[in-house]
């Protein structure tokens, strides 16, 4: 109840002073407190039980951290209908290819099979910053659907004469250029675009967008705008402790996300899957181990993480709360899944055996010793 009475909300500004607009923190609350007490796994015997909570609040529409937090996106559409995304973004695992894809399908009113992304070449993409803070969704997401919309609006009007139609009465919808009044009068866009191409002279549609977000450098005093968006989410984490052994199991954990709008749902539980079992390694067994500038710690047989069989039940929920800068609502979760993890996981320890601790990784031998000494 203290943490809803506290909690931020939409039209806040903070004392460093980001501006909250799209802000979902106690929906996000409400979300896993209801959700981590229902259907428990049954507890094991002998063992003491815990629940711990953790918030965050973090950027969602990147964070300028250089004179330019942007990105820049080339589309083309040449005359076979193929659609050819040229992103600064990189991919790394993320899954940033597929929803960039999504976004400019979207945007462009064509089918996303359809939807090329060329990313990796520096000598023909646009620029980036950089893949960190959350921020590929969003900015380079707006990119793409900018440059999309551009390419948009060539093809209607070359649609113009081919529907005798000024380019305000028609629409693109699944990959057919239609007249809104009457949606049976229609072109597959392939088809305007190869009469387009071939009536002008061989030119293909290509636009070039550059997004940069309306945000500020932190000052000297560290006060500034710095995101378009800001994001919220809370975690809950069920664990039972063995107090013989100080061994700690985690048997569940929940995870709200304020995520703007969910452009692929499933890919964003993904990410969010993922982080949580990163910060899980964190919060219990994994420390990298350095004597004299060396690395000691170097294979998995030292350096603990953790494997599939030690994963616990996971349950994500995705919170909408619909930004207006973001692309279709849409804010940045790359980094939000591990950072509540390991408190969440630690107040859930305190919960179980009334022993708090402020170093991690919270190991069998490190807990073990702390119930020693309460």
């Amino acid at each position: 109840e203290l943490r809803r009475r506290n909690l931020s909300k939409p039209g806040d500004v903070n004392p460093q002073q980001f501006v909250l607009t799209s802000f979902a923190m106690g929906e996000c609350l409400d979300a896993v407190a209801d959700e981590i007490r229902r259907d428990p796994p049954p507890p094991r015997p002998g063992q003491k039980r815990g629940v711990g909570y953790a918030g965050m609040f973090h950027v969602g529409g990147g964070a300028r951290i250089y004179r330019s937090d942007g990105c820049g996106a080339i589309v083309k559409l040449d005359d076979f209908g193929k659609v050819t995304l040229i992103t600064g973004a990189s991919e790394i695992g993320q899954g940033s290819e597929t929803v960039l894809a999504m976004i400019v399908a979207e945007a462009l009113g064509v089918p996303l099979e359809r939807v090329d992304v060329v990313n990796s070449d520096t000598s023909v993409r646009p620029w980036d910053v950089g893949t960190h803070a959350s921020r590929t969704t969003f900015v380079a997401g707006n990119a793409a659907r900018l440059a999309a919309e551009k390419v948009r609006a060539q093809l209607l009007a070359i649609a113009e004469g081919q529907l005798e139609e000024p380019a305000a009465a028609l629409d693109v919808k699944g990959g057919w250029v239609v007249v809104k009044r009457d949606p049976r009068r229609r072109l597959p866009y392939e088809a305007v675009a190869r009469a387009g191409h071939f009536r002008d002279g061989g030119r293909v549609l290509v636009a070039e967008a550059f997004y940069d977000p309306p945000t500020a450098m932190l000052d000297k005093d560290l006060q500034g705008n710095v995101s378009a968006a800001y994001t919220s989410a809370f975690q809950a984490a069920l664990v039972d402790v063995d107090p013989e052994t100080g061994r700690v199991t985690v048997r569940k954990v929940v995870s709200a996300h304020d995520v703007g709008r969910a452009l692929n749902p499933a890919a964003a539980e993904g990410q969010v899957h993922g982080g949580i079992h990163m910060g899980l390694g964190y919060a219990l067994s994994e420390r990298l181990v350095v004597e004299q500038g060396q690395v000691v710690s170097q294979t998995f047989m030292d350096y603990a993480l953790f494997k599939a069989d030690d994963m616990p039940d996971i349950v994500v929920r995705l919170i909408e709360s619909i930004d207006a800068e973001g692309p279709f609502g849409a804010k940045g979760l790359g980094e939000s899944g591990v950072i509540p993890v390991a408190a969440a996981v630690r107040n859930a320890i305190k919960d179980a055996i009334g022993v708090r601790f402020h170093e991690l990784p919270l190991t069998p031998e490190r807990v073990h010793a702390a119930l020693g000494a309460a």
